[in-house]
């Protein structure tokens, strides 16, 4: 393979049959409710009843409500950019999918590898809070005898194989094996029992709610719980707060992997969507709010630190009922950590870019079998295995570039010619060539768009990606700037200022070049508002948050990579679809071209012979046109 060959299959684009979007292999059979509650469901569990408590009391103590609100904001930036493309694209695969069809394949690869990392990750976590959740109520019996009788002496793994953990794993993937639907039906009865006891948790805890818990010197706090007061561990404490807390809103856009197992995807997906984040928000704040506010900050950092809080002002009682939703809120969360996992296989399998085998649906049950087996598997022995709390935060990193990379997605739809638009299909090539071979008064008047064009053309197309990657560039460089002299801003030093001050004006230059430039106008039932400047905060919030994970983080998900790009480069880039699509139609092209150029070559020799044929044969006029291009 050449260089140039090379370059070209990292960006080639999965070509989607728009008039067929709605054709599938799986059972669709799933309503806005359901999808409202899965989404609701495979989030709200252990933010809940262990981060606010873990955050609160290691980071940003009572701040750890701003925490929330910050992570939500990212979150509903990413979950407009997420029913756009629901909206557009109702097709397995979630965020790898919308990216196949925009930005390219190898771009698809990266976030596909990286929604695989999520999830895995994702329901090991929940599955040993699980476990420890239940060992909580027996006061830790099955870990002490664990720990007796197989103890782990290693760095980095678990001090006890969690056959709980695992067992709990396998019974849910033999669940989410035997259909969706009966899944969907688990899913919404546990969902309502959870958010029950949420409301309970506000109410209750309300009335033990305490101001000066919020208020604390200094002198009452611990040596290692900051100053004391609302924001104990300043404002850097509440962003980092802000991007462990971005976990908890994980899971949502199991959503958006659901496209072709939905009734109406254009019309549940942006809607669920949003009612789900509305909802999962409101929950976080009044829990994190009535936690800190019945307890003091610094002595939260428990197993279950919600039932610890209830258990500490004296409704012991109430340690039951929370412990009871607890159990409901983490059995959604693991099938909502799971549920997409085998789908992200499926669909990431059906192109080809990994193993095919995977694709295989069961004709009985209706799901992807083999996928969803490997799923338990690979997350079960992680969850048996492995501290998944040193890990945790690599689902964050994975999800937030996953997140950003859907907002560039949506940037580039939006300001590319629309490839199914009829009119602009039959537009003569000449003036393609033109646009191509555009002089620098051209580019400079669309720059600005003096000639006030309304419908996206190629020359606009190739300005407004230039601008929407610049931009990213710049929005980099300031993020990494914020985090250099994050203490300098806050003690106000001008010559920091004045650096980020002057790298941010030259994001916004662009920012506004691009809002003047013609978008594509196509219907669809939900659209991202504010565009551009909507996606591109939200790129700015998601690389923020990133950048403010640990080095360790970065680099075990440097390692990850590692894995995914042998896998792609070993298997994917010579297996994928659309490399058997372009191979096909090239070699289609090109025996077309020799069949004509033989059918010409033929008669010519019958004229040159002054065969009897001469006078009965004509060379139809497309085709001379044709054989005068070869």
């Amino acid at each position: 393979m050449s260089v140039k060959k090379f370059f070209k299959a990292l960006i080639r684009r999965k070509q989607l049959d728009f008039g067929a979007l709605t054709d599938t292999n799986l059972n669709r059979c799933l309503s806005t409710l359901d999808l409202t509650a899965l989404g609701i469901g495979s989030t709200l569990g252990l933010g809940i009843y262990v981060l606010a408590g873990q955050v609160a009391s290691t980071k940003a103590g009572p701040a750890v409500t701003l925490s929330f609100f910050i992570a939500a904001v990212a979150s509903v930036f990413a979950g407009l950019s997420y029913a756009e493309f629901g909206a557009r694209v109702p097709k397995t695969g979630s965020a790898y999918v919308y990216s196949y069809v925009t930005v390219g394949e190898f771009m698809a690869f990266v976030i596909g590898w990286n929604l695989i990392l999520e999830y895995v990750i994702g329901t090991a976590s929940v599955a040993r809070g699980y476990s420890g959740y239940i060992d909580s109520l027996t006061n830790g019996t099955i870990e002490r005898t664990l720990i007796e009788l197989l103890p782990i002496n290693n760095t980095g793994i678990s001090a006890y194989p969690d056959f709980l953990a695992l067992g709990i794993t396998l019974l849910l993937t033999v669940m989410l094996a035997v259909g969706v639907k009966e899944s969907s039906r688990f899913n919404n009865v546990f969902t309502v029992l959870n958010l029950a006891v949420v409301l309970f948790a506000v109410i209750a805890g309300g009335f033990k709610a305490d101001i000066t818990n919020w208020k604390l010197s200094k002198e009452e706090v611990p040596d290692d719980a900051g100053e004391g007061g609302f924001f104990p561990f300043g404002f850097s404490g509440m962003m980092q707060g802000a991007a462990t807390c971005f976990y908890g809103f994980i899971g949502f856009d199991v959503i958006a992997t659901t496209g072709e197992e939905v009734k109406n995807p254009q019309r549940a997906i942006p809607i669920s969507i949003v009612l789900s984040l509305l909802f999962i928000f409101f929950a976080y704040f009044g829990v994190s709010s009535v936690q800190t506010l019945m307890w003091p900050y610094w002595d939260q950092d428990q197993a279950a630190p919600l039932p610890y809080v209830f258990q500490m002002v004296g409704l012991p009682w109430a340690r039951w009922v929370i412990a009871i939703g607890a159990l409901a809120g983490l059995s959604t969360s693991l099938l909502g950590a799971m549920f997409p996992l085998p789908r992200i296989f499926y669909a990431m399998a059906s192109d080809g870019v990994i193993f095919r085998t995977l694709a295989k649906i069961n004709p009985r049950l209706k799901t992807p079998l083999l996928a969803t087996g490997v799923s338990g598997v690979l997350s079960g022995v992680m969850a048996m295995m492995f501290d998944i709390k040193e890990l945790a935060d690599m689902m964050s990193i994975g999800t937030l570039l996953a997140y950003s990379l859907v907002a560039l997605s949506v940037l580039i739809l939006r300001y590319q010619k629309d490839p199914t638009d009829s009119n602009e299909m039959s537009t003569d090539t000449n003036a393609h060539q033109k646009e191509k071979s555009a002089t620098f008064e051209q580019v400079l008047r669309q720059f600005i768009n003096l000639n006030r064009i309304d419908k996206p053309t190629a020359l606009s197309s190739r300005i407004s990606l230039g601008l929407i990657l610049s931009t990213g560039v710049v929005i980099v460089i300031l993020d990494s700037l914020l985090i250099t002299y994050e203490n300098d801003i806050i003690n106000q030093k001008v010559k920091s200022i004045t650096i980020v001050a002057c790298v941010a004006f030259c994001g916004i230059l662009p920012i506004f070049a691009l809002w003047n430039q013609p978008s594509n106008q196509k219907k669809v039932s939900f659209k991202v508002p504010l565009v551009p400047f909507l996606p591109f905060l939200s790129i700015f919030v998601n690389i923020y948050l990133m950048f403010k994970l640990s080095k360790i983080t970065w680099i075990r998900f440097a390692v990850w990579m590692s894995i995914g790009l042998v896998i792609y480069f070993g298997y994917g880039i010579w297996n994928s679809n659309e490399r058997t699509r372009a191979h096909r139609s090239s070699v289609s092209k090109a025996c077309s071209t020799a069949q004509l150029q033989n059918s010409f070559e033929s008669w010519r020799e019958d004229v040159d012979s002054g065969s009897s044929v001469r006078q009965e044969m004509e060379i139809p006029k497309i085709e001379q046109e044709n054989v005068s291009k070869l």
